[in-house]
């Protein structure tokens, strides 16, 4: 593998730009962004991991500087444009390391890839339960593309207003709310935007969360699982997290104390300790058809 500079690089993948940061040698760790995120919502962990680890870490399609996707924004969609990308990059396995939209990306990725799959990270996830927050559920409502666009070039200037009366009051200001606000402000741009309620809109609906996990979640046995998230966390509950630890045999949950939904960007030292430490103890995961083959056979009531 060779070292890469940690600056944005583009890959041409189906005749559409991706763009994606690349940086460091050795085992190969995949940075997955949430909805409405890029690359940078893990600008506070990619240069201390690379000098352990290869981190790739891209805009999703339609986000940050990638090009718009053909139109499909499903999780398996997503999965598939990861999946060929670590392959363009000469990357043969990874440690994927999943937030918000990215963590369901990931799951989606070890069910689909899982001979690819050396263990999963699983940061805030989506995926793992109904709830997620109202600002949410409202952009999944008919009509919301028409508010964003008035409203997005407001996010920047409200998230840095938001911030600094927050420390006026007493309140530490988040690094959370700078980069929501910033995600926010991107969807002016009228592809940005599509994308986002495309993507949006095939994993959230009027309800909560379409896309729910745990009926394969009992495939996850033998892969080394890490969950992590804010105890504040106002997107999606913790409670997900800890429901999807008791359903992963052998996996590993660490709440964050008084942290949100971005616990890289929040809590930055520990996040790394806490995943160095995870890799450090766990072997990756060797994919075993016939292992799978047994599981679905038992879940599916046949011997």
């Amino acid at each position: 593998m060779t070292a890469g500079s940690g600056d944005p690089q583009t890959v041409v993948l189906h005749g559409r730009p991706l763009s994606y940061v690349q940086a460091g040698t050795g085992p190969v760790l995949l940075l997955i962004h949430g909805i409405a995120g890029t690359a940078e919502n893990w600008q506070a962990v990619v240069e201390p991991l690379a000098r352990h680890y290869t981190v790739v870490a891209p805009d999703l399609p339609g986000h940050g500087q990638s090009a718009p996707a053909a139109g499909d924004y499903s999780l398996g969609a997503l999965a598939a444009v990861l999946r060929d990308l670590l392959l363009t990059l000469g990357h043969e396995r990874a440690t994927l390391v999943g937030h918000s939209l990215g963590g369901g990306i990931a799951l989606q990725f070890a069910y689909q890839f899982p001979e690819l799959t050396e263990r999963l990270v699983l940061v805030s996830s989506g995926g793992l339960g109904r709830e997620v927050s109202a600002v949410l559920r409202a952009a999944a409502l008919p009509g919301a593309d028409r508010f964003i666009a008035a409203t997005a070039a407001l996010g920047s200037t409200v998230g840095t207003s938001v911030s600094r009366l927050a420390g006026v009051v007493g309140f530490r200001p988040g690094p959370d709310i700078a980069e929501v606000a910033r995600g926010y402000a991107s969807l002016v741009d009228a592809d940005r935007r599509a994308a986002f309620l495309a993507t949006l809109r095939a994993v959230v609906d009027t309800g909560g969360q379409r896309i729910h996990a745990g009926d394969r979640l009992y495939l996850a046995e033998g892969m080394p699982v890490l969950i992590i998230w804010g105890s504040r966390d106002p997107i999606i509950p913790v409670r997900h997290g800890e429901d999807a630890h008791n359903a992963i045999v052998g996996s590993r949950l660490e709440v964050f104390e008084g942290v949100g939904h971005m616990p890289q960007l929040e809590a930055p030292r520990r996040f790394i300790a806490v995943l160095e430490q995870f890799i450090a103890e766990n072997e990756p995961a060797q994919f075993d058809a016939e292992l799978w083959r047994g599981r679905l056979r038992i879940a599916s009531g046949q011997r």
